[in-house]
């Protein structure tokens, strides 16, 4: 979880959590609910009643983008797939996974789970009503639940990366081509089409009369042209790195020091003055650990001047790290999953270098500029 996420807790094992731009469409769909859904039902409540149960009937909604979320989570960990986090946020839910599905059939239950845990609650709040028809306030929840989560089931299902429908479009391709690659690519780029259809309808309906609305759709155009447009960067970035190792960016030259150095010192010397980012603890020639400007800033600066480096490393049975033959690509998603930035690149004991997420970057420019030649 980043620092723009409050932590629910857990379920199943996957943290979840509400971004703060959530809070932006819980008051937008609790007005919207207080003003026009519920006036409208019921003529006679005060003012307060129709807020509440806007507001019960938003938590609720959030509530089933959840267990849509969940439904993809399920199947992708019933895959081997690991589900880094669940979070919610201004357009709904996103389930962030760990890596991509492991082949073709795997991508299409894992993206079909949702839009099917979708339909299974619309059918679930459909068949509740019967059961509830004397309690009017509760018969219009189920309501607008069953109608909420069966549009969120077919709006998923619009073939457009990276929507579920746009991911079993990709497993299709992926299927019939055995490249995941070139579906990506095709996937993504409909998605962009579609996404560009999106905002010209928006846009086009804000000139007719119809602003709110409009805006809406083309903000949710636009979100989703800026996945895409995501998903294909990341795509080229692989094609990149592809055939690439470790060794060939790793940096070979760093800092080691010794574990009596108190902070201050190396702060003064290494990180101030040297620009330094990651150092390596040696002692008699064995790496012991690693210390990173993170593990540093994580101690109070008033003990700086009577810690020593060897009480803030990570210790090298911690230590995360990897081989220079390793390649590239799953190196930096490895560094991407694990959410770290420096990489010590060892064989068994002995230190080669250090991978850094700026050295990745170096080594992506300058290749860059040799394939445009």
């Amino acid at each position: 979880m980043n620092r723009s996420t409050i932590s629910l807790g857990r379920i199943l094992g996957i943290p979840i959590g509400l971004d703060y731009s959530w809070f932006l469409i819980f008051g937008l769909l609790t007005w919207s609910l207080a003003t026009n859904y519920y006036p409208v039902e019921f003529k006679n409540w005060s003012t307060a009643q129709y807020w509440f149960w806007g507001a019960i009937t938003v938590v609720l909604m959030f509530g089933s983008v959840l267990l849509h979320e969940l439904g993809h989570s399920v199947v992708a960990q019933r895959f081997k797939v690991q589900v880094r986090s669940i979070t919610l946020f201004v357009f709904g839910g996103v389930a962030q996974l760990g890596s991509e599905p492991p082949s073709a059939r795997a991508e299409l239950w894992i993206a079909i789970a949702g839009p099917v845990t979708s339909f299974a609650l619309a059918i679930f709040f459909s068949l509740m009503q019967p059961l509830v028809d004397t309690l009017a306030p509760v018969l219009a929840v189920t309501k607008y639940l069953a109608y909420i989560n069966g549009s969120l089931g077919l709006f998923n299902l619009i073939p457009g990366f990276p929507l579920d429908g746009g991911r079993v479009f990709r497993a299709v391709i992926w299927g019939a081509t055995q490249s995941l690659r070139r579906a990506t690519l095709i996937a993504a780029n409909l998605g962009r089409f579609i996404a560009f259809c999106f905002i010209a309808l928006g846009v086009w309906q804000m000139f007719t009369g119809n602003f709110g609305n409009g805006l809406w759709i083309a903000f949710i155009g636009w979100f989703l042209e800026s996945a895409a447009s995501s998903q294909i960067s990341q795509q080229t970035i692989h094609d990149l790195l592809s055939g690439h190792h470790v060794s060939d960016a790793m940096r070979k030259h760093y800092v080691t020091i010794f574990p009596d150095t108190t902070l201050e010192q190396l702060i003064n010397k290494h990180i101030l003055g040297d620009g330094q980012r990651v150092l390596v603890i040696k002692q008699n020639d064995l790496v012991i650990g690693l210390l990173t400007l993170h593990t540093i800033k994580s101690i109070p600066s008033s003990d700086w001047a009577t810690t020593s480096a060897v009480h803030a490393m990570i210790p090298i049975a911690k230590m995360k790290w990897i081989r220079p033959d390793a390649e590239l690509a799953p190196a930096l998603e490895e560094m991407d999953r694990d959410g770290v930035s420096q990489l010590p690149v060892m064989i068994g004991d002995q230190i080669q270098g250090i991978l850094g997420r700026d050295d990745i970057i170096s080594f992506l420019r300058t290749i860059s500029e040799f394939s445009r030649n």
